[in-house]
């Protein structure tokens, strides 16, 4: 598997865990994994993450975030994830191509020079990058 690949099972798995309404996910870990796993706490997708070192290199378990409208109704904050780079296809952006994820109230999850970040973060840095996901 290609990095990004392991970038679209890191969501798929992240969307899996949520359609059964799982508190939690445990996925292999690796430095660009932790990476976005970072961004999306930091943007308010998961309430938090943990690395735990194994044999094979380590297991990221991430904390989904829900609410609670009702009583016994869990609604993930996670609406949806999209990958969009994918091994055949890689998606660049310069910082004023940079689009608005779903009027604002979701994120682009982008890999610059300056390491992973989300659109917002991207713009006031004023750099562009590879887009990786979009998160709503």
């Amino acid at each position: 598997m290609g990095t990004t690949s392991t970038i679209a099972d890191f969501f798929t798995r992240i969307r899996n865990a949520i359609a059964v309404r799982k508190d939690t996910v445990e996925i292999p870990a690796s430095r660009i994994k932790i990476q976005i796993a970072s961004v999306m706490k930091e943007e308010g997708f998961i309430s938090d993450y943990e690395i735990s070192p194994d044999q094979k290199g380590g297991k990221i378990k991430i904390h989904l975030k829900y609410f609670y409208p009702e009583p016994k109704q869990k609604i993930s904050v996670i609406r949806g994830i999209q990958v969009i780079s994918k091994p055949g296809r890689r998606i660049y952006l310069k910082v004023d191509e940079i689009p608005q994820v779903y009027g604002g109230t979701g994120t682009l999850i982008l890999s610059t020079s300056k390491g992973i970040m989300s659109s917002n973060k991207a713009k006031l840095l004023k750099v562009g990058g590879e887009a990786i996901a979009k998160i709503w």
